[in-house]
Parts: structure tokens; sequence; C-alpha cells
């Protein structure tokens, strides 16, 4: 995501560097350029010119500490300015409510209504602890009610089926009994899209509010329509009125616009954002680490927080021991490699980290990167247990069976096997390295 964005300013922050001071001339071309890239990523004209001018202001008028550079000032003006206009700081589901919490799902057919209500269910589950329910009132087209069953079932979420010919109020009445009665607290309710606003999904919209007590409306708006994305949410915040948004496929769109434009346009929060095909794909949409990662700068913090929920604290501990005491082994190896695919792809993961969002823009070396994975795991796997646990009694003999059984070439073996040696040695260092770190931590 931001791919554009990203490698348009990155691009125009170098040419600040080198200079001793901050000024509206040396500024002057870097901000053209950043005006440029932001309109042609379909950032809304005048979310451009706002952000652009507070930079400009700000950056002429700071005084520039003696700790770092002008070109730093800059960016972390920049920063500042951007995580402002994605809306400062995080914002959470007012479902704090007497149960069950209601939460309406709305916007255009094919903007991702029916996941999102099945991913935003699986978080609540998984993440909040809470106990939801899912019912579609998307009664022209059983599919979508079809589609979010089968979803419900897949992440163990309670679904509420309905008969045929209902009013759609009526649905959400019983849904909201059945839900309080079943011990659920928190009721997501999946509503009907059209290709284009029309009157008669307002009205529908409009009464099913007027119907039951809705604690949070929330607009699924697609990122990838571009401008048109920001006529929806504004519509749809005029006329039904909205608590936040969430954009959806986010990861598919080099651009972006759409995301920092919609804050502004409706002064309404992001609330989450979807992050690939899965139900466990949804995030929180976080201002500042998004800012960070449109600036190139990574998102540390995300990174970190999904590794902990891939690996238990138990394998943390046993894994950092192992490293501590060179006791690392093979498996070892393979169980890092596993543990880092389930926390997203190695795209998505590499652009997390600071200085690496360039490389993962490189569509050739991240499939390289991923080939290169899934060859060292069929290697392994392809091994006896005595061999994953111990590596010198890998001959040559046993070499060419691995590499016949995993399809690769035993010079294959060979790099693994060095590569592996290298990790070791690297363990041996690792207080200097968290020494290293933390003086690093320090400094920033």
């Amino acid at each position: 995501m931001f791919e554009k964005i990203t490698e348009k300013i990155s691009s125009s922050f170098k040419k600040l560097r080198g200079n001793s001071v901050i000024s509206e001339s040396n500024i002057e071309d870097s901000l053209k350029e950043i005006r440029l890239s932001l309109l042609e990523a379909d950032v809304n004209y005048k979310v451009v010119k706002e952000l652009i001018d507070n930079i400009k202001e700000k950056s002429i008028g700071a005084e520039v500490l003696n700790s770092i550079s002008p070109a730093e000032q800059f960016i972390k003006i920049f920063n500042d300015e951007l995580t402002q206009l994605l809306g400062n700081e995080a914002n959470d589901l007012n479902i704090k409510v007497k149960p069950p919490a209601v939460i309406l799902i709305i916007g255009l057919q094919g903007s991702g209504k029916t996941t999102t209500s099945a991913k935003l269910a699986k978080y609540l589950k998984d993440k909040m602890k809470r106990n939801p329910t899912l019912v579609s009132v998307d009664i022209y087209r059983p599919a979508a009610i079809k589609q979010l069953e089968v979803l419900s079932n897949q992440g163990k979420i309670n679904f509420i089926p309905h008969e045929d010919n209902q009013e759609v109020t009526s649905i959400c009445k019983n849904a909201k009994e059945l839900a309080y009665n079943s011990g659920s607290d928190t009721l997501i309710i999946d509503t009907a899209g059209r290709l284009q606003i029309d009157d008669d999904m307002l009205v529908e919209l409009k009464d099913i509010k007027k119907s039951i007590e809705v604690n949070e409306t929330l607009l699924v708006v697609d990122s990838m329509i571009g401008q048109e994305a920001l006529n929806v949410a504004d519509t749809f915040n005029k006329e039904i009125g909205i608590d936040g948004l969430i954009m959806t496929k986010l990861d598919g769109d080099a651009r972006g616009g759409a995301a920092l434009s919609a804050k502004y346009i409706t002064n309404k929060s992001i609330k989450f954002y979807g992050s690939g095909e899965g139900l466990d794909m949804i995030e929180v949409f976080h201002p500042e680490r998004m800012a960070s990662r449109i600036l190139g700068m990574g998102d540390v913090v995300s990174l970190v927080e999904k590794a902990s929920e891939s690996v238990s604290e138990d394998d943390a501990k046993k894994l950092t021991k192992k490293l501590k005491n060179n006791d690392f082994t093979l498996n070892d190896f393979k169980t890092a490699i596993s543990s880092m695919n389930k926390i997203g792809s190695l795209k998505s993961t590499i652009s997390m980290i600071p200085g690496m969002g360039k490389l993962s823009q490189d569509e050739g070396a991240m499939q390289k990167a991923n080939d290169e994975l899934k060859k060292t795991v069929a290697i392994i796997n392809s091994m006896t247990p005595n061999e994953r646990e111990d590596h010198t009694i890998l001959d040559g003999s046993r070499r060419r069976r691995i590499a016949s059984g995993s399809g690769t070439a035993v010079q294959d073996i060979n790099i693994l096997i060095k590569k592996f040696l290298q990790m070791k040695k690297m363990s041996k260092n690792m207080d200097k390295f968290k020494k290293k770190s933390k003086n690093m931590l320090n400094f920033s």
C-alpha cells in the first residue's frame, strides 16, 4: 500500500540532505514533488493544499535542533502533519454499552461489506474476547446471506438465519432479541448495498436506525475506487450519519489516496483497514504508524504486535534461550520461518521494517525471497529428525539424498548449511547486539 507515494516522498527527502538550514528555497522543490505525488495518488486536492501549506509554514518557522539535521527536522514535521491528517490517534469502537452492542455495516455493493463484517466479528472474538453474532439483511441477494453464513462457520462465530420475505427492520429487531437471549454481547448487521447510492438504500438504512438502537455505524470504503470513495463517504455521512470508516483493499492499492483523504472529508476516524483476504486480515488503523509507513520509516510496533500474536510466549523464550546458548538447530530454523509466515506475507512484513520499504516494492526480489524460503523448508522437511537436530552428520551421501527428496541440488543444501552456520555465529554476539539496539532506541 502507498507504494507510489512512499517512493516519491522518499526521493524528495533525499534532495534536502546536505542543507545546513531549512529555508523556503531549499524545500520548495521537495514540496512541489510531494504535492504532485499526492495528487497522482488520488489524494483530494483540498487535502493536499492544506497539508503542504501546514508543512511549509511549520518547516520555515521551525528552530532546527543541534542534534538533528534540517532534513530530519523536515521529515519530523511532515510525519506530525500526516499523522494529524490521518486522525492523530486510533479510535475505539463504542461498544461498552448494555449488551448486545449493535454495529451496522454499510457501504456500496462490492466494497467488501460481507467479508469485513465477518473479519470484524473474528477480531472482536479473538482480540477483544467478546461474543459477537452476525446477521445479514441483504434480502435482495441470497448469495450474500449464504456467504456470511459460510464465513461465520469458518470463524466459529454465531450466525442468525432468517425466513424469506421478512422485512429488514423485523430481521434487525428479532436478531437483537436473539443475540440478547443467547448471551451475545455484540450484534453485527451486514446491510444490503447497491452499485451506486440511491434513495431506496438510504431510506432502508434510516429505517434500520429508527427501529433499533445502533451503537456504531461503520462505512466500508473500497480504497481502490479513488476519488469516488470520498464522494461515497461524504454522502453516507451526511444522509445516514457514520461513526467511523473501514478501508478495504488498502493492501492492493499502491496509491492509497482515498485513505489519506477520508478522515478530512468526513471528519470521522478510520477505525480499521483490510490487510488481506483471510478472516484475520483486519487491522486497527493507527494514524501515527500509518504515517510512518507512508514516509518509508516502517512500522516496528505493528510488526512486533503481529509477531507476539503469532508466536507463543513459551516458544519465544525457548527460541531465545537456544540462540543465546548456541543450541539453535535446523528444526528451530524451520520453526522460525513458519512463525514468520504466520505474521503475514514477506512483502507486508518487510515493508514494516525501517529502511526496507523500497525492497518490498521490488516484485522480483520478493518472489525470489519467497522461493528461497519455500526451498529452505522443503530441504529441512527432507531431512531425518536426527539430521535436523545435528547438522554435523550431513555428509555427502546424506546431502545427495536430501537434494533428491526436496527437488533441489546438493549446492542448495550446502548454501543452506552455510547460512545456518552464519546465523549460529551471529547468535553468539546476541548480547552485544542487544546493547547496540538499546542505544539506538535511546538515540531515537
